[in-house]
């Protein structure tokens, strides 16, 4: 029996949703073909703005196991400081 890999998906706010909709930008599979799961405190940059990984929750279904990453509110690149 083949095990399938680690599903990850982000999860944004509403209305980071909304604009990622209104800006016709697709999510990318940022981690597919890695061998180590994204952790907290991780930054992704998608269309100009960054999100930080605020929180993982760790599930299972029928498929097999899946990590949910829950993105904080977005920031412009300018916006943020590093510290």
């Amino acid at each position: 029996m083949n095990e399938p890999g680690l599903r990850i998906v982000l999860s944004f706010s509403a209305d980071d949703q909304a604009w990622l909709r209104r800006s016709g930008l697709v999510v990318p599979a940022f981690w597919q073909g890695h061998a180590v799961a994204p952790a907290q405190g991780d930054v992704v940059r998608i269309g100009g703005r960054q999100f930080l990984i605020q929180a993982r929750v760790w599930e299972h279904d029928d498929i097999g196991p899946l990590l949910r990453l829950f993105a904080g509110d977005a920031h412009a690149q300018s916006d943020t400081l590093f510290g």
